[in-house]
């Protein structure tokens, strides 16, 4: 099986809006990331599109937001 790299900025939308979903509820980053049980680190590597993420990851952010997938993964589509 071949890996293929992640576009760049892909993962630095991804982060931006992951950013913008959590600063349009008033969260801030260690707020996040207490809710979602990751490392305050890791979700400021995330949002600045720094390091690749897991679904799993993923899916602790939008529960620890509290939004739907659509906020998190709007613009994706043509950087695939």
């Amino acid at each position: 099986m071949s890996t293929k790299a992640v576009n760049p900025a892909l993962l630095k939308k991804l982060g931006a809006n992951i950013r913008a979903a959590r600063s349009n509820r008033g969260m801030t980053q260690e707020g996040l990331a207490e809710l979602a049980e990751l490392n305050a680190r890791t979700v400021q590597k995330i949002e600045a599109g720094e390091t690749n993420i897991l679904t799993s990851t993923l899916v602790r952010i939008r529960k620890g937001i509290g939004c739907d997938y659509d906020a998190l993964l709007k613009g994706l589509d043509g950087l695939c």
